[in-house]
């Protein structure tokens, strides 16, 4: 019982710790992302995203990268703009890059994985819109498309084409910047369960779970330098584990950092964090939007391109000599988190700018509500209260 006890403190402090060191990237990218939202407009980005071309296809991949990094609300806003008339194509390019091309997401995997890990993602994330774009134009789904664009415009939310000032002059008022902390405390409303239960997962795996079984799991993990099949089967493992998770794009970054320490390779980590939009509930939403054959369809295309893209980027890498070596450093929970370091500064600076942006937001509206309509938001919800009840109790265990 003692050894638990201890485990269970170790495990608390690590999530802590991991939160602690992610903060002020999180609040750095809600922020930028949060103005880019108020600043920029829906229907500017609809009346560039066409058919499927160059053009389409880049703009709405820019749109994508300044856009929220959560998977709900890129999911909306695609359904969004796939309703209003851009294509399949241009649609999904505009998800991809708003789950894998955002601005904190890059922030946060650089402070859990390194460097080569952001170049990954980035170049990963290119390289998925245009395998993505090649394998929907060698399919050819122009009826399930039809049938999907029907669909998505009978689930529209109809009140979005209200008339928005110009971005020079919003952005000049208070008004401007009372948006700007409306979308970013709404930012936070999106993500904290997937935060919070995605955090709480990383301590609790770092704490109990060996790296034997990550190994049994992800076959070639922890060897110098595995076969090309066991690469293959690491990305293929991968999605099947974040399909069954309620855990987002951002809360698997530590959970990320917790499977490379344990040995599993590059490829196997970018399948992983690829991973995002093939999770159950994204698949269900996708399912309500436009219906089951297109919502299969979609995942089907993303679950090649994300093991072609992982593949490429672990081979391409290996080339360059740039392949960062797995489970090199000492384990996520043997990290000094809490010292004097520019992450109590950051932290100390974003945790002012997030306070005065809450307040001022709840001035003018009150708190946010829960949002439990549906049942998957109840389950979040429960679990999420069930992690921070862990923590607390975790935290102050005497060890």
């Amino acid at each position: 019982m003692d050894e638990f006890i201890e485990t269970w403190h170790e495990a608390a402090v690590t999530t802590l710790g991991l939160f602690w060191t992610a903060f002020w990237a999180f609040a750095l990218g809600y922020l930028i992302s949060s103005a880019i939202q108020v600043f920029v407009t829906r229907q500017r980005m609809r009346e560039q995203m066409g058919e499927a071309g160059a053009r389409s296809v880049g703009l709405a991949t820019l749109f994508g990268f300044i856009s929220s990094s959560c998977s709900f609300a890129a999911l909306a806003t695609t359904r969004a703009l796939f309703a209003k008339g851009a294509g399949l194509v241009p649609s999904l390019a505009f998800l991809l890059a708003s789950t894998n091309l955002v601005i904190e997401l890059g922030i946060v995997i650089a402070i859990f994985l390194g460097w080569q890990f952001v170049v990954g993602e980035y170049l990963g994330g290119l390289v998925l819109i245009l395998l993505m774009w090649l394998l929907v134009r060698v399919t050819r789904p122009k009826a399930l498309v039809k049938k999907a664009r029907e669909r998505a415009r009978a689930t529209e939310d109809q009140t979005d084409d209200a008339e928005i000032p110009d971005w020079r002059e919003l952005i000049r008022s208070a008004e401007g910047w009372r948006q700007v902390a409306e979308r970013f405390v709404m930012e936070w409303k999106m993500v904290w369960k997937d935060v919070t239960i995605g955090f709480t997962v990383a301590g609790i795996i770092a704490a109990f779970v060996p790296s034997t079984f990550f190994q049994a799991l992800f076959v070639g993990s922890g060897e110098s330098e595995p076969a090309f099949w066991q690469i293959l089967l690491q990305c293929l493992v991968g999605p099947v584990a974040a399909f069954f998770t309620f855990i987002g794009s951002m809360g698997n970054i530590p959970l990320a950092a917790v499977l490379f320490d344990s040995g599993v390779a590059f490829a196997g980590i970018m399948a992983f964090i690829f991973s995002d939009l093939v999770v159950l509930p994204v698949l269900r939403i996708q399912a309500q939007y436009y219906g089951w054959k297109m919502a299969l369809y979609i995942l089907f295309v993303f679950l090649c391109i994300l093991v072609a893209t992982a593949l490429l980027l672990h081979y391409g890498f290996m080339a360059l000599d740039l392949l960062p070596q797995s489970g090199s450093g000492k384990g996520i929970s043997k990290r000094e988190f809490f010292k004097f370091d520019y992450t109590l500064f950051l932290n100390a600076v974003f945790l002012a700018i997030s306070a005065f942006f809450f307040t001022w937001r709840i001035r003018c509206k009150g708190l946010p509500s829960l949002s439990t309509d549906k049942l998957s938001d109840k389950i979040l919800l429960a679990l999420a209260l069930l992690a921070l009840a862990w923590l607390m109790i975790g935290a102050l265990l005497p060890t």
